[in-house]
Order: structure tokens, then C-alpha cells, then sequence
């Protein structure tokens, strides 16, 4: 694929040193990253590398034991989960956190409620402010689910959704929240390999219409390989390669991170 260059464009997101211990065990060490705006970067390695724990890191669900994670210019470590989301940073997860008995609407109506405009008085009494701050944000809500092609199925409950479409969900209420950095936790597990190029249209499509910088967990090679422009790559906590996904494919210090010693040379 074109490779995107975006060396003039602005620095959304710098990671310097960072380290997470969990008792004596070493998560991360002295990880670094650097994400331009309008980037689509991957972050692969075997399973227990750390890439899940960097994640929890940037979102403030872990504080690191050391380093700086700088997003805008401003560091955010120490901040907690809910002031990072609403400085412009969204997520998902590994496994699917929709509020599975809620309808669609309901799921993403909740991110907008931090910006809902009425106080808790108002909720309290059903306030003509709070029906019409509601009636806004109920229309806002679907909307957005139209970008997504969900307005059909807004009222249906999450859990009865295919996983592909609870995916779409997630992801949809992610990017309620109005982020500029999109972390996405493996979006590609249990998906077929239909609902896996669907999803690789989805994010080349969220990311040029809501403008996004996006970071990547996956699996998925075939999703890593088809629209990630960058790659960094850890093993053992440690970033071992970073490159284009050719370069990437062709490292032998990755090969044997995920094939072992003794078959580099036979790759």
C-alpha cells in the first residue's frame, strides 16, 4: 500500500520510557512511541508482550511505575480513566464491554452524557430542561448510528447482535465520546473472515471521516499487514522492531519472537 507520509503533521501522542512492574515482573520496560496525526499504527507481538498493559497505561486504568506519556503536549500520567476520555482519548477492548442488556441507542447514547447540559436536579425531576437535553441527545445518538449503518437496528439489544455488528457498536460508542486518538484493542477477534474485511473498511472509513489518529492492537496479521502504515512490534515487554509492514515481515528478530529460534533462517 501508499505509505502516508505525515512528518510535517503534529505529534498526537509521545511515549518516553515507559515501565510498569507488577511486583517484580517487568510488564514494560522503557517503551517509547511517537504517533503523528492521521497515523494508523500497529502494535503487535506475541501474546504477554505488554501491548494490552501500554494500553491500560495511556487510558489511566495502570499508573506506570516510570516514564511520560505525553498526548497533545500535555502529560496525562496520574490522570484518572474519565479526564483522559475527555481530553480526546477513546478505546476499546480484547473482549467486547457493551452494556449487554441496553439497545444499541442506549450504548451509545451513554457516551454523550458527560456533555448531557442538565444537572442531576433536573434528571431527579424531570425537568422540561433535562426532556429536551434528552430528546437532543436521543437524536445526536442516532445520527451517529446512521454513519454506521446500526440506525436499523438501534432498538435491538446488544446482546442479541452478531459479534461483528457488537463490534461496530463498540467502536461506534468509542467514537461518540468525539476522541482524536482511537485505541483499538483487537477488533478483529472471533471474527470471520467476512466481518474481518468489513472491518477493515470500517477503520480506513472512521479514520478519514472523524479525522482520527489511530493505535492497533491485532492478532490478525492480515488486518496488521493490510492497513497499518507503521508498525512497532514488542516481545517480552521491550519494542524489538518498528517499520513498514514489508520491513516488519521480514525481520528475523520478529520471526523468531513469534516462531522461535532455530526457524529464522528457514523464513
Amino acid at each position: 500500500m501508499e505509505m502516508k507520509s505525515n512528518g510535517n503533521k503534529p505529534t498526537v501522542l509521545e511515549i518516553r520510557g515507559l515501565t510498569k512492574f507488577f511486583g517484580g515482573l517487568a510488564a514494560v520496560r522503557n517503551f517509547d512511541l511517537t504517533l503523528k496525526q492521521g497515523e494508523l499504527v500497529g502494535l503487535i507481538g506475541p501474546n504477554g508482550a505488554g501491548k494490552t498493559t501500554v494500553f491500560n497505561m495511556i487510558t489511566g486504568l495502570y499508573v506506570p511505575t516510570s516514564g511520560e506519556i505525553y498526548f497533545n503536549g500535555t502529560n496525562v500520567v496520574g490522570l484518572e480513566p474519565h479526564e483522559i476520555t475527555r481530553m480526546g482519548i477513546a478505546r476499546t477492548f480484547q473482549n467486547i464491554r457493551l452494556f449487554p442488556n441496553l439497545t444499541v441507542l442506549d450504548n451509545v447514547r451513554i457516551a454523550y452524557h458527560p456533555h448531557c447540559g442538565y444537572t442531576l436536579t433536573d434528571g431527579l425531576l424531570r425537568t422540561p430542561r433535562f426532556s429536551a437535553k434528552e430528546k437532543e441527545l436521543t437524536e445526536q445518538a442516532l445520527n451517529f448510528l446512521s454513519i454506521f449503518q446500526l440506525d436499523r437496528i438501534y432498538n435491538e439489544v446488544a446482546k442479541n447482535l452478531p459479534y461483528g455488528e457488537q463490534r461496530r457498536v463498540e467502536i461506534a460508542r468509542a467514537l461518540a465520546c468525539n476522541p482524536q486518538l482511537l485505541l483499538l484493542d483487537e477488533p478483529a477477534a472471533g471474527m470471520n473472515p467476512r466481518e474481518i474485511i468489513e472491518l477493515m473498511d470500517l477503520i480506513h472509513f472512521i479514520r478519514e471521516r472523524f479525522d482520527l489518529t489511530i493505535l492497533l492492537i491485532e492478532h490478525q496479521m492480515r488486518v496488521v499487514m493490510g492497513i497499518c502504515e507503521w508498525i512497532t512490534v514488542m516481545d517480552f515487554g521491550q519494542v524489538i522492531a518498528r517499520g513498514t509492514p514489508k520491513e516488519i515481515q521480514e525481520n528475523p528478530l520478529v520471526i523468531e519472537a513469534y516462531l522461535g529460534k532455530g526457524v529464522t533462517h528457514v523464513a
